[in-house]
């Protein structure tokens, strides 16, 4: 980082301050406030299923993900006073109106329709149960009720991850740095990245859907980042402090050393984070848009607000308070360290350093062979855009659903609705579009995975207009199930073209499950585009970072390796289920379809940290005395205590989703846990050495035509 711009902040630390302050009250409030702005919807523009819902809200008055479903345990004998209490409870939800129920296996079901899109419609479920209150009891159900009782879970999951997390990072903080004021640095640099952060999501979310996972996400990330770059900055610049000059001098040399690696860091995390903005999917567009307000939030405070709070505890907050001696002199108590001195030469890190490098080869080869036998079970990954039976339980509307699958099957709650565009009114009366419709729903009922499907000549299979027609078709399986998505490719692949609709008549596959299978199309269109994207802006940065063509390189190529050990690690712990009751896991066919794209973006730029962290730190010992061995000795000495530290906090961070209630999350949360041990251990501390020991001086190999990126003066960091 500049030296005149962190001077500039050290001149104006009282304003700074004044605004971080600011700020974290106006995120504090906007907090508190974002959840009723949030709902998970897998909408996709411009596909079949959302021409579908347009036509739906429009000419039927009901959109798919604005549907409530009441389920009652009765029989056919009791329809008629049920159908009356759902006509009442219809309107209680603006514009609402109730379909017929129907009965089947001692259950009686049927839907609320309206035109409200999800993020509204949940806002009514409350009105909708008081409604239905009587004899025999209604369960409400659907994707409003789903996600209004969604929301207190995840508002318990976070808190219960906050109670874990917090915790562990303050007892290694203070293991790293010793009981010090300094060690509320961190925190406070979390508090403020984080509310900024969620200020900015609810602006945002006043003009487009923000999944409701956001919060979770941007408050455990955003934990795990701010500590750890904070720490790294703290921790080096209580070394600087033993330097000459004064803590302004200090301050200044941190940020040219330790600040500018979490620039580049932030940067990484930014860019892989920043291309989900391109993939055209709302739901991965906002998780992307919470997620790369995360690494902005914390560069702009690295920027700003850490040489403010570095001035302000100065020398004295950095002292000391000599715990583990006074334990020690009159308890007999010693306490826990982590592993390594800041011993350059006879250091743990650097003994381990040095005995790699001895035998690069042998130790190459087996953090290689570990990494890839994690990665081979990625080729069993299956995904899916959402599981129903994976939702936490415990409340009315799962305890509803759970009861309509018993009776109607897993399908009943989201059928595929094929819509029918005759193109002009009266045209779904004409014969010729009447047969095609009747060989359709005679081709759908075929099918090996539809258990009921249905269709009329009249409301509510046509509209008003009797320009649009419908044939419904309920399934065997939930809607993200890998049968369903298989119905709805046959549906739409064979079926459809077999029914010899008359040219000009356009076919629609819409409701839950061919929403899903566009979601996932579309998402993963785009997805090997993200990669190369990543891959080539990672690459770009980290040449700046590191001022090698190689090194860059390195890092980019074990990193791909380490996303697929997670994939593969998924596999075996969500599918085929090693691990996942001890943990109290779920235990899933599929993975959530938004995780190995929203893991790829954040771990490649998470992972990107620690290899920052550690290569900057060799780059200063190799522009000081051009000794490869020492180079890299030095360099994992001086991080590897302070990784295996930041390691440990990231970990303690993302255990907060894993010990939530949602499958999803928990899913996300143990691929990041997975994904920075194994960064931290088998990739830094094994592979990293290794192959820079084979490398040689080609490490920092840099042609003449790309000098221009090495500054021209060091760093004033101290080699010792």
């Amino acid at each position: 980082m500049p030296e005149q711009w962190t001077r500039g902040v050290l001149r104006l630390r009282i304003p700074v301050l004044a605004c971080w302050l600011a700020i974290l009250v106006v995120g504090v409030l906007a907090a508190g406030r974002l959840p009723a702005l949030l709902s998970n919807t897998f909408t996709v523009p411009g596909t079949d299923s959302d021409r579908a819902r347009v036509v739906l809200a429009r000419d039927f008055g009901e959109r798919p993900d604005g549907v409530f479903t009441v389920v009652f345990r009765a029989n056919a004998a009791q329809l008629p006073s049920l159908q009356r209490r759902v006509a009442a409870a219809a309107r209680a939800v603006p514009g609402a109106h109730a379909s017929l129920l129907r009965s089947t296996g001692g259950v009686a079901y049927g839907e609320i329709d309206s035109t409200l899109d999800l993020q509204h419609a949940k806002g009514y479920t409350p009105a909708v149960r008081r409604a239905l209150a009587g004899t025999p009891r209604a369960y409400v159900t659907g994707q409003p009720a789903i996600q209004h009782d969604l929301e207190p879970v995840l508002a318990s999951d976070l808190r219960r991850g906050e109670a874990i997390a917090l915790p562990i990072a303050l007892a290694v903080l203070v293991a790293v740095l010793g009981l010090s004021l300094v060690i509320l640095v961190p925190f406070l640099f979390a508090a403020c990245t984080i509310t900024a952060a969620l200020a900015l999501v609810y602006a945002i979310a006043q003009g487009m859907t923000m999944v409701s996972y956001v919060t979770n996400l941007v408050e455990l990330v955003g934990l795990g980042l701010a500590i750890d770059y904070s720490l790294l900055v703290v921790f080096r610049f209580r070394e600087e402090l033993e330097g000459e000059g004064t803590v302004d001098d200090a301050i200044v040399r941190t940020m040219g050393t330790a600040g500018r690696a979490v620039m580049f860091s932030g940067a990484t995390v930014a860019i892989g984070l920043g291309l989900l903005l391109f993939v055209p999917v709302p739901f991965v567009r906002s998780l992307g848009i919470g997620g790369f307000l995360v690494p902005l939030a914390s560069i702009a405070a690295a920027a700003t607000l850490q040489p403010a709070l570095l001035s302000l505890f100065g020398r004295k907050g950095t002292r000391r308070v000599p715990v583990a001696a006074l334990l020690r002199r009159r308890l007999g108590v010693s306490l826990p360290v982590l592993p390594g001195t800041l011993d350059v030469e006879r250091g743990f890190w650097a003994r381990l350093a040095r005995a790699i490098m001895r035998r690069p080869l042998r130790f190459l080869a087996v953090g290689a062979t570990l990494l890839v036998s994690a990665a081979v079970p990625a080729f069993f990954l299956q995904v899916t855009p959402g599981s129903i039976s994976a939702l936490p339980h415990g409340n009315e509307s799962v305890d509803g659903m759970s009861l309509l699958r018993s009776g109607a099957g897993a399908g009943a709650l989201t059928p595929t609705e094929l819509v029918i565009d005759t193109g002009r009114a009266g045209g779904a009366h004409a014969p010729a579009e009447r047969a095609a419709i009747r060989r359709l729903a005679n081709l759908a009922f075929h099918e090996p995975e539809a258990l009921i499907t249905a269709s009329g000549p009249s409301a509510p299979y046509v509209d008003r207009t009797d320009r649009f027609a419908r044939v419904y078709v309920v399934g065997r399986h939930e809607y993200g199930d890998e049968a369903s998505q298989a119905l709805v490719r046959r549906l739409r692949r064979y079926d459809v073209p077999r029914a010899r609709f008359p040219a000009g008549t356009h076919v629609w596959a819409g409701g839950g499950p061919p929403q899903g299978v566009d979601y996932l199309d579309r998402s993963y269109g785009w997805f090997p585009w993200l990669v190369l994207g990543a891959l080539a802006l990672t690459y770009l940065v980290l040449l700046r970072a590191f001022r090698s063509v190689l090194l860059p390189l390195k890092a980019v190529v074990l990193n791909l390796l380490s996303v697929a050990a997670v994939y593969g690690l998924l596999v075996v712990i969500f599918r085929w289920g090693v691990g996942a009751d001890v943990l109290g896991l779920y235990r899933v066919q599929q993975i959530e379809g938004w995780i190995p794209i929203f893991l790829f973006a954040m771990l490649f730029g998470l992972s990107m940290d620690y290899e920052v962290f550690l290569v900057t730190r060799m780059r200063e010992s190799w522009d000081e005395v051009h000794d490869n061995a020492r180079a890299v000795a030095h360099g994992l000495e001086r991080t590897g205590r302070i990784v295996t530290a930041a390691a440990l906090i990231m970990v303690a961070a993302f255990s907060g989703f894993v010990a939530g209630n949602v499958a999803g999350l928990q899913e996300f949360g143990a691929g990041l846990a997975l994904a920075i041990l194994i960064d931290a251990t088998l990739v830094r501390a094994i592979l990293v050495p290794s192959l820079m020991a084979v490398f040689g001086r080609w490490n920092w190999w840099l042609p003449g035509r790309l000098a221009w990126l090495a500054p021209r003066s060091r760093p004033g960091g101290r080699l010792t």
